[in-house]
């Protein structure tokens, strides 16, 4: 198995971490010498905060972990294209590389939408690499949201029939 797929993995088993607690299932790992130092995965609602993102959690362990604000030889796998929030404090930590599962067409700014990974205005430029386990990290979104239309559906018909 190649090492970048060997990351996303664990990236995808923090994922499925946040959708057994009943959030966006989204994942995230920092990689510094060859060594996973931090994992994270979304906790929007059960921290309930915008705050709680993956990639926000992986950052503030891995910070804590080397004990420094900058993370300039880590990289960062994650299994959906970081938002703003997420891909403003990607380039703040001065994280040199992010490995991205799937895209996100709606809120992903690591070229989706916006792209201030690599914006030449900024003073710190990241290289990505993106579609590692694609189907696989999109596959796990699509399967969360599907069940839980599916959940809203049967409890609307159930207060529906009382």
């Amino acid at each position: 198995m190649a090492v970048k797929e060997k990351y996303m993995k664990e990236a995808l088993r923090q994922a499925k971490k946040a959708a057994e607690a009943g959030d966006v299932p989204i994942g995230c790992v920092i990689v510094y010498k060859d060594k996973i130092i931090a994992r994270g995965y979304n906790k929007r609602n059960q921290q309930k905060t915008a705050l709680g993102h993956a990639e926000i959690a992986a950052i503030r362990k891995a910070s804590k972990k080397l004990g420094d604000w900058r993370l300039e030889e880590c990289t960062m796998y994650v299994t959906l294209e970081p938002c703003p929030m997420c891909a403003g404090a990607i380039v703040q930590a001065r994280i040199p590389e992010v490995v991205i599962g799937a895209m996100n067409p709606k809120a992903g700014c690591a070229g989706s939408i916006i792209n201030l990974l690599q914006m030449d205005r900024l003073n710190h430029r990241v290289r990505m690499e993106t579609g590692i386990m694609e189907e696989d990290c999109q596959k796990l979104l699509k399967d969360f949201f599907k069940d839980l239309r599916q959940k809203k559906k049967a409890e609307k018909k159930s207060s529906n029939e009382s």
